[in-house]
């Protein structure tokens, strides 16, 4: 990895949740299936026994993911910026666009993204052209539908 994976407290806490949950409970389940389903027989036609080991390839290699994102995390907690006048990681932003449509952001680290409910990307496209923004500073960003330019309304921090 060239670049840190940011991620807040709660993030990480979410991520090691799904990794707590698949190995300590999900798994040995799964493995107590497949043991019981191998012992009934011809394997080829068990759907018992064929679901369950795909089901444990795909654990097995979601457990893989997390460990590695979990291992190359850096938590930052928001709350203890210093400067908050500027937009930095976990910062929430209100930006406004040259309609004058205002969004709601906050930048978060990537696995924790959810553009649904206004969580951005650290390193979205969006989130990298208002990273250090202050106050009414206007920002140009390319996205998929074209260049835009936002006016940063209101900067707050948790």
């Amino acid at each position: 990895m060239d670049r840190p994976n940011y991620i807040t407290p709660a993030g990480y806490s979410a991520l090691k949740a799904e990794y707590d949950a698949l190995f300590a409970t999900e798994r040995p389940q799964l493995v107590e299936t497949i043991a019981w389903a191998a012992g009934n027989g011809d394997r080829s036609e068990n759907g018992d026994y064929i679901y369950g080991r795909k089901r444990l390839r795909e654990i097995d290699r979601r457990l893989g993911w997390l460990s590695k994102r979990m291992k190359a995390a850096k938590v930052v907690d928001p709350a203890a910026q210093e400067d908050r006048s500027r937009v930095f990681f976990g910062a929430t932003v209100t930006i406004a666009d040259e309609d004058d449509n205002q969004r709601v952001l906050t930048l978060v680290g990537d696995d924790e993204a959810d553009a649904g409910k206004g969580l951005i990307g650290w390193n979205a496209p969006l989130a990298r052209a208002l990273r250090g923004a202050a106050l009414g500073d206007l920002r140009r960003v390319t996205l998929p539908g074209g260049e835009r330019e936002y006016e940063v309304i209101a900067v707050t921090y948790p």
